[in-house]
């Protein structure tokens, strides 16, 4: 199956190449996917899960171990929700599907004041009724489309609001560890994301409950990370790499690495500051002299030789 409109350009296959290739690298570097798995893809009908289903079947094609896909729509029943939209689609495209009507709206209205942020609520609704489906259908694997920005994001969020340096793992087990929450676009960008999606002409359904909420703390931080990346391009996926690469001696947690019984280190643990030097055969200064209240560091003679005839 061509999973692309006719007639698309050089660049919008590459792109989609590159998101294939970002999707298939974080399944295999999660083990995400296994063979006989069955993954119930969470579609809310925006950019991020139309794009992540339809990578999905991508690989699906291409992948050594065979998985089942079945696609979910929650219908939280919002006003002039297109009911129909997503039905129509994922009929033309050949997907088994489950549109789940659950009435979390009126829920959230009732018991969060007006202005306020209704994230929280309807998380926690939403989470039970997925939870529920997947078992009913037999899924054990939960796919949601979180991309790498929304995992920054998160990281800090966490950290202005909650005091945690915690993000979105691309990989999670439920409390009960029924089933595994999986991030398939983990390694994608959302600029990315919204280039396939305009390509691919996915009819995307937005969201009035809580998406359009312009003073959600979420949106403050992208608007952020979004400064700085337009400031320095690059920032925002050194900032995911970093996350992916922690150094638990160089930070705070008394839980995380053992500070108070820390006698020595070893060399990956040296302070950057003194490790580069630590590590030189022959330092750029050593010490020359002690005069009193006075110490002096020189260049080593040898070096100095060195360069006079150079």
């Amino acid at each position: 199956m061509k999973h692309y409109p006719d007639n698309v350009s050089a660049n919008f296959l590459r792109l989609r190449n590159s998101l294939i290739s970002a999707t298939g690298k974080a399944i295999g570097d999660y083990n995400m996917i296994e063979d006989g798995d069955t993954v119930l893809v969470c579609m809310s009908g925006g950019k991020d899960s139309h794009a992540m289903l339809m990578l999905l079947l991508a690989l699906q094609e291409r992948a050594p171990v065979d998985f089942k896909l079945i696609a979910m729509n929650l219908d939280q029943k919002q006003p002039n929700f297109p009911e129909d939209v997503l039905p129509t689609y994922l009929e033309k495209l050949g997907v088994e599907y489950r549109i789940v009507e659950a009435d979390t709206y009126s829920i959230v209205k009732e018991k969060i004041p007006e202005g306020k942020t209704t994230c929280s609520l309807c998380s926690r609704l939403r989470r039970g009724i997925i939870y529920s489906t997947a078992k009913a259908l037999g899924a054990n694997k939960i796919a949601l489309g979180h991309h790498r920005d929304d995992i920054v994001q998160t990281l800090f969020l966490n950290m202005f609001f909650g005091s945690k340096l915690k993000a979105m793992p691309p990989k999670l087990s439920t409390n009960r560890g029924e089933f595994m929450v999986i991030r398939p676009l983990a390694y994608c960008a959302e600029k990315d994301i919204a280039a396939y999606a305009r390509g691919m002409e996915f009819p995307i359904i937005p969201c009035d409950l809580c998406g359009s909420q312009e003073n959600l703390q979420r949106q403050k931080i992208k608007d952020m990370l979004n400064a700085w990346e337009r400031e320095q391009p690059g920032r925002i996926n050194n900032i995911f790499r970093a996350i992916t690469n922690v150094e638990p001696s160089h930070l705070a947690d008394t839980d995380l690495y053992d500070f108070k019984g820390l006698t020595s280190a070893s060399l990956e643990d040296e302070d950057p500051l003194f490790g580069d030097i630590a590590k030189e055969d022959q330092p750029a200064l050593a010490m020359a002299s002690q005069d009193g209240t006075r110490i002096e560091f020189r260049r080593p003679e040898n070096r100095m030789s060195a360069a006079t005839e150079s």
